[in-house]
């Protein structure tokens, strides 16, 4: 064994899923008995904080992360200044405002800030979201054009970047645009004020928003402006769940300015102030404290099945309403647009994984496509492709000559950036996005020649990836400890709770929870399973393994009963039907 390879976590070397187990080593130790005794924090918290790579100096920002301390100047913006002042300058008009959204999350929420923040200051708005499967991604001619006869401004938040045909078509009807987005840029942009950080020429350095983060910054800039002119201005502060919202389902890094939008955003959600988001949770059947976790796989995922397979308005109206009756209503909607994703995305999910079983899977990436699969579930696919292969995946639904694909990252490689550069060499007809998700459009014939370029373009940035800083090797779970069955109680999830939020940028914890004799094991649904982990001292454990059927995590749970194995996994809280407990989310497991 190499003197750089950590030593096996549990004696760990090959799991259910083929993984090295490494966890913490002396050094990690150290670091995290000096954050226990500088600061005063449980040892949970501490070995948490030292796994990320959070020093003594930056842990209070990482625990208790404020606007007041990390928003930035708005000026910093490349065309932000421009674009506030056209903003404020049509709420001193009273002019009509058309607002263009994408029909995901991100721009759902981005749309319903400027929704409720113009409605405020009882400005007459327009809201389009384009319909996903015959309007495609971004402003279109037809549509800008129409808009243009009636609205004097129109915003296209969470696209626009790539629009320029359908900007200039808008501006030559007589309407003024303005961009905020987060995508990558190609080498042009449209020729009006683009408020993105990531473009070329910007340097704020916050180039790790969503779209909605981005918005909720020109909207200070517009209220500052406003407050000059003896104007009251709406809060913001108020609008900060929506920021939450769209700051996890969009799966940017919860560090920096975002940290604090979510941190903060999840105490305006417990407020239940917002009607749309008050009866999605109803709907959705959530109890107990609102977490990025509950935003990121129940709330998110019901708000994009409008765009998905309804109506693409829907959760940018659900948002934006403030009639609690009409906000039931589309919830109900959203539910049942939602029941009818999972069954497409069941369907095309085995199609897509029997075929990528039948081509070499040892690239940098994992594809697949096919005719008459639904467009609105293939990002959904393509992130259970991720999840299977740990690898960046994109799915194709083929339409007579063109293929539409829509891709997911894992962390350290930059998808999005990959599919500009295709872009811009012109191998694709179309395409964009950002580190973690991106979507294309190339022609059917050229699918496998894109990819297989694609796979080279990744493979030859892996060597500048970022990998998680807890793995000692590629391949590895990295672990940040092992707890005994017993000390699964309520009361270590609320100090581990401090260290939060978590998602990507700061990973959630993974502990082994070793020696465990599997009992009552069951299917939930078609590839869940649910079963009790017992120690030798009787006490238990409730475990859940989601999306393992058929494969090999659930194949070794069902031979585990006769013999001790270990269980790793995250720590979520089950407070169903007044119950407050624990229970063991299954990532992998090991003989023990």
């Amino acid at each position: 064994m190499s003197g750089d390879t950590p030593p096996a976590f549990l004696g760990v070397d090959h799991s259910a899923l083929g993984r090295r187990w490494v966890g913490p080593d002396a050094a990690r130790d150290r670091a995290a008995i000096t954050l226990a005794q500088k600061l005063g924090l449980p040892d949970a918290v501490a070995r948490v904080l030292a796994a990320r790579g959070i020093t003594p100096e930056d842990a209070p920002h990482w625990l208790a992360p404020t606007l007041r301390e990390l928003m930035p100047d708005p000026s910093l913006v490349t065309d932000m200044d421009a674009a506030a002042a056209r903003l404020a300058e049509a709420v001193m008009r009273g002019e009509r405002v058309a607002v263009f959204a994408d029909y995901d999350v991100d721009g759902a929420a981005s749309a319903a800030l400027l929704l409720r923040w113009l409605g405020a200051l009882g400005i007459d708005t327009t809201l389009y979201v384009p319909d996903r499967i015959d309007e495609g991604y971004g402003p279109n001619t037809t549509a800008m054009t129409a808009l243009a006869a009636a609205h004097p401004l129109i915003l296209c938040v969470d696209c626009g970047t790539h629009g320029h045909a359908a900007i200039a078509a808008a501006q030559s009807n007589g309407a003024e645009v303005l961009v905020v987005d987060h995508h990558l840029p190609g080498d042009t942009l449209p020729a009006v004020p683009v408020v993105n950080p990531n473009r070329r020429d910007d340097t704020s350095g916050l180039g790790a928003l969503c779209a909605a983060g981005v918005v909720f910054v020109l909207l200070v800039a517009a209220n500052r402006l406003l407050r000059t002119k003896m104007r009251s201005v709406p809060d913001l502060m108020a609008l900060l769940d929506l920021v939450a919202l769209a700051t996890v389902a969009d799966v940017v890094p919860l560090t920096g300015l975002n940290r604090a939008f979510v941190r903060q955003g999840l105490r305006v959600l417990t407020q239940r102030g917002n009607p749309g988001l008050a009866a999605l949770s109803d709907r959705a059947q959530l109890r107990g404290r609102p977490s990025a976790h509950s935003i990121g796989f129940s709330l998110g995922p019901r708000i994009n099945a409008g765009g998905r397979v309804g109506r693409a308005d829907l959760g940018a109206r659900l948002l934006a309403t403030a009639d609690p009756q009409e906000a039931q209503a589309i919830a109900d909607a959203l539910e049942a647009c939602n029941a009818r994703r999972r069954e497409i995305e069941a369907h095309v999910t085995d199609a897509a994984l029997a075929q990528v079983e039948t081509r070499d899977t040892t690239g940098a990436l994992i594809w697949a496509a096919g005719a008459g699969w639904h467009p609105g579930v293939i990002g959904i696919v393509s992130a259970r492709l991720r999840e299977a292969y740990d690898k960046p995946a994109l799915v194709f639904s083929l339409d007579g000559t063109h293929a539409k694909g829509s891709g997911r990252s894992v962390p350290g490689i930059d998808l999005g950036a990959a599919v500009v550069r295709l872009s811009d060499a012109g191998l694709i007809e179309k395409g964009g996005g950002h580190a973690m998700a991106a979507g294309l459009t190339v022609a059917q014939a050229d699918v496998a020649p894109v990819m297989a370029r694609l796979s080279e373009m990744l493979a030859d940035k892996t060597s500048g990836t970022q990998p998680d800083p807890r793995a000692g090797s590629p391949g590895a779970l990295a672990l940040d400890g092992a707890l005994s069955a017993h000390a699964l109680r309520p009361d270590l999830l609320d100090r581990l709770e401090m260290a939060g939020p978590f998602g990507s940028g700061a990973p959630e914890p993974i502990f082994a929870v070793p020696s465990l004799r599997i009992e009552g094991l069951r299917e939930l649904g078609s590839a869940h399973l649910s079963c009790r982990g017992r120690d030798a001292s009787g006490a238990v454990v409730e475990a859940v393994a989601f999306r393992v059927r058929p494969g090999p995590l659930a194949r070794f749970l069902s031979n585990a009963p006769d013999r001790p194995i270990h269980l790793a996994g995250r720590l979520s809280r089950d407070e169903w039907n007044g119950r407050n407990r624990i229970r063991l989310i299954i990532e992998d497991a090991a003989a023990g």
